[in-house]
């Protein structure tokens, strides 16, 4: 039995959270309700603008982990943070949460940890305002052979593709691990990412990668098409495993070759922030536990549908009973 069951490469961003009104905003020049990418001084600012502060390990790939260690799954994560007062809270948070955080906060650089500093107003509306620091500059350097070889499953996030760094990291963590009998995927996580770098997404699910997943926009991108039956099966000519979550139509999965449409119950988002985080958590889950496809793809809706429920990115449930109560397990 390996060490681990999921490992996840990603961005390692503290989510700091403050109430916050219009005003305030206004008075800041924060736009209410989308994110934004920062720089380093405006980072600092906002930081120490802010009230009551609330913090939470954060970044695509952690959401996921915490998931999946929610539900018993052996996790580590490899990803990069200063050794300062937020790479220091950002470690230790992983690691009570069940998730190895298997490199030490880095020290000198004057990159420090990766902070999105999230104003919420009265009505709810988040505004995040995102600093990606020193997560953005993980590369291969970080990634160590041992522990990707110890992963059943490695999952890297495609918010790192936008530096080549990020992309020599990915490479070395999918070869190490399917050199010693693992299996390696994607989150392709944004459409305008692939646009930015198309040819290298391609040749890495083509080459490198035994799964992808992504949303219709995510996988119509990879092929320049409208036509999601068009991407799907470009797509599958060149991964034996295709996830393709589609909003209230559900999943589509073409798993070599064979293709599997599973419904999803229709349920009002309060807050989509970290769906598709967690229906990653729930379809990994089932199968880094064997199980089917269609029971891997229920599992994933059914975690997203207990995420998008209430504020935050995290489960506030216990999602494996919600897996006993559908009959999953």
């Amino acid at each position: 039995m390996k060490k681990y069951q999921v490992v996840g490469i990603g961005n390692a961003i503290v989510d700091v959270l403050t109430q916050s009104d219009d005003s305030f905003l206004d008075h800041m020049g924060i736009q209410k309700g989308i994110m934004q990418l920062i720089e380093k001084d405006r980072a600092e600012l906002l930081y120490g603008a802010m009230g009551d502060r609330t913090q939470a390990a954060g970044g695509s790939v952690a959401n996921t982990l915490a998931g999946l260690g929610a539900l018993g799954i052996r996790t580590g994560f490899v990803g990069r943070v200063h050794d300062d007062a937020l790479g220091q809270f950002y470690a230790k948070s992983m690691e009570d949460g069940g998730t190895d955080f298997v490199n030490a906060p880095v020290s000198g650089g004057d990159l420090p940890t990766s902070r999105s500093m999230i104003f919420v107003s009265p009505d709810g509306e988040r505004s995040m305002n995102t600093y990606l620091g020193i997560s953005a500059d993980l590369g291969s350097e970080d990634v160590s052979d041992e522990v990707a070889q110890q992963a059943e499953i490695v999952f890297l996030e495609g918010y790192l593709f936008d530096k080549d760094k990020g992309k020599d990291a990915f490479i070395r963590m999918s070869r190490s691990c399917r050199a010693a009998g693992g299996r390696a995927g994607i989150a392709i996580s944004d459409p305008f990412c692939v646009e930015r770098h198309r040819a290298d997404f391609l040749t890495l699910i083509e080459n490198e990668l035994d799964y992808v997943i992504g949303n219709e926009d995510e996988i119509k991108s990879l092929f320049e098409t409208d036509d999601l039956e068009h991407a799907l099966a470009k797509t599958a000519a060149i991964c034996p495993l295709v996830v393709c979550t589609r909003a209230s139509d559900g999943v589509s999965i073409v798993s070599n070759g064979a293709r599997i449409d599973v419904p999803v119950e229709k349920v009002v988002p309060v807050d989509a922030t970290g769906a598709g985080d967690q229906f990653a958590a729930g379809f990994l889950f089932g199968l880094s536990t064997g199980r089917d496809m269609q029971t891997c793809a229920q599992m994933g809706c059914i975690a997203a549908g207990e995420v998008i429920v209430h504020m935050g990115a995290r489960p506030e449930q216990d999602v494996m009973t919600l897996f006993k109560q559908a009959g999953l397990v």
